[in-house]
């Protein structure tokens, strides 16, 4: 696999820069006082992940020993939310701290020709301020290793590599330029594997072909020699782990093959944990990186509806819904060193954090300002993700619809816009029809419509994500 090397590390302090890992001059004395090691970060983005299906998060049809330690040795957030129901806009917000819709990326992107009928761009602008690059310009060695998918696919080539966006390196899949890695499949019954994507090697390369079953631990694999180089280098590290599990198609190994679709998915969901394992066990068991690394795992939307079989499913709707089973998502905070005393093994029931909230509040864990220019729609939640406080974000958050979604897995009129504010979640059309208003606290399945008996809020609420949509629309 080809390596480019780590950027010069320097750290922002105020206007000017000095080098990081040599000591800093205290003005009044010639003592030098070393600074204190700038903490690490793992976000883990699982693909197609829906809310309930951990052990963690209700789920007793699977077993995800390596994912339930870091839920018993950190905090479990029951109410964080990503920003689309849908891949690629979850994918800007989660990296930019703004809503992905500025972006002019609001459903999955796809070839040429659907961007554009659907107004969309081909890829993400370069310009976005993406988290890594803040984190790169002030020191941090970073890599992506995973799914990307916000730009290069189909027949869209001519875009950035992911390099361009503050990576030192990366490792993707069939939606992303650069080196990859791509799945061959297998099941009962066939001779010799299959290729899927073969395409996608005109999209960067080296590539190399490895079983679907095993690609998350190629990416873990990857993941691991960038962190251990940039101990070698005293380089903090930000990581990318973005799996394209437990996206469908489903291929568990031949020998965990269990036919059905939703028990393939669980059989994937298994695989994809155990191959999770050696990375956190890698952290876990150096004191100088448990102590000094957050790890963050979390979904990119909800369930795919195939891998839905339980009646009743505890949320309603699914990945491309604006309903909580397709924007809700689990959310696993671990670092022993970094959460507040006695809070390891904790849950959290009542703060509400977006994916665009952990932008700024990451830059804070690392101590780095953003650019003067950035304006964030994510806020400050740190002192919320390491257990200090239950504050939650000060602002509504709001949710477009992808544009093709407006039927889906045998829904049908869904709704164009939502709204999440303290307790309440509004939904309605774009021209502000339609209403559905939950008391998603004491309804999280959304099946009591409040909008007859609560006019007044279910209106106001109506015309502010209405605004919203009028305003920040590409």
């Amino acid at each position: 696999m080809k390596r480019t090397g780590f950027l010069g590390w320097l750290l922002w302090v105020g206007s000017g820069a000095v080098a990081v890992g040599s000591a800093v001059e205290c003005p009044d004395s010639a003592v030098s006082v070393p600074q204190e090691p700038r903490p690490n970060v793992i976000l883990v983005f699982v693909d197609d992940l829906g809310w309930p299906d951990l052990p963690a998060f209700g789920e007793d049809r699977v077993r995800t020993p390596a994912i339930d330690r870091l839920a018993s040795e950190g905090i479990v957030f029951e109410q964080f939310y990503v920003n689309s129901p849908i891949c690629s806009p979850s994918r800007v917000a989660i990296s930019t701290g703004q809503y992905p819709q500025r972006w002019s990326i609001t459903s999955f992107l796809d070839s040429a020709a659907n961007n554009r009928r659907r107004g969309m761009a081909d890829w993400l602008d370069p310009r976005a301020p993406m988290l890594p690059r803040i984190l790169q310009a002030a020191g941090y060695a970073t890599g992506h290793f995973g799914k990307w998918h916000m730009g290069g696919q189909r027949d869209v080539d001519a875009a950035p590599p992911i390099t361009d966006y503050g990576f030192d390196e990366s490792l993707t899949n069939f939606e992303g330029m650069g080196p990859k890695l791509l799945p061959l499949t297998m099941r009962p019954g066939w001779d010799e594997p299959r290729r899927i994507w073969e395409d996608a090697e005109r999209l960067g390369g080296p590539v190399q072909w490895r079983m679907r079953s095993t690609i998350t631990g190629g990416f873990v694999d990857a993941a691991m020699d960038f962190i251990a180089r940039a101990e070698a280098s005293g380089k903090p590290f930000y990581v990318n782990l973005w799996p394209d599990d437990v996206h469908g198609p489903w291929f568990p190994s031949v020998a965990n093959w269990r036919g059905k679709t939703p028990d393939n998915y669980r059989a994937v969901l298994e695989e994809m944990d155990a191959q999770f394992a050696p990375l956190f066990d890698y952290i876990r068991s150096r004191p100088h990186l448990r102590d000094n690394t957050l790890i963050l795992l979390c979904s990119d939307n909800g369930a795919d509806p195939k891998t839905i079989d339980r009646r009743p499913w505890p949320l309603r709707g699914c990945k491309g819904t604006l309903y909580e089973g397709g924007i809700r998502s689990p959310l696993i905070v671990w670092g022993p060193g970094r959460i507040a005393n006695g809070r390891a093994g904790s849950r959290n029931a009542t703060s509400l954090l977006t994916a665009m909230d952990l932008v700024p509040s990451l830059l804070r864990l690392a101590g780095v300002d953003a650019p003067e220019d950035v304006a964030f729609d994510g806020q400050d939640l740190l002192d919320t993700l390491l257990g200090r406080t239950a504050d939650s974000r000060l602002a509504p958050v709001f949710f477009g619809r992808p544009p093709d979604f407006k039927e889906f897995a045998g829904m049908a009129d869904l709704p164009d816009l939502a709204m999440r504010e303290d307790r309440w979640k509004l939904l309605c059309n774009a021209d502000g029809r339609q209403i559905e208003l939950f008391d998603v606290e004491t309804d999280p399945t959304e099946s009591r419509n409040l909008a007859d008996s609560m006019p007044l809020r279910a209106r106001a609420m109506a015309k502010r994500v209405v605004e919203w949509n009028q305003a920040i629309a590409p």
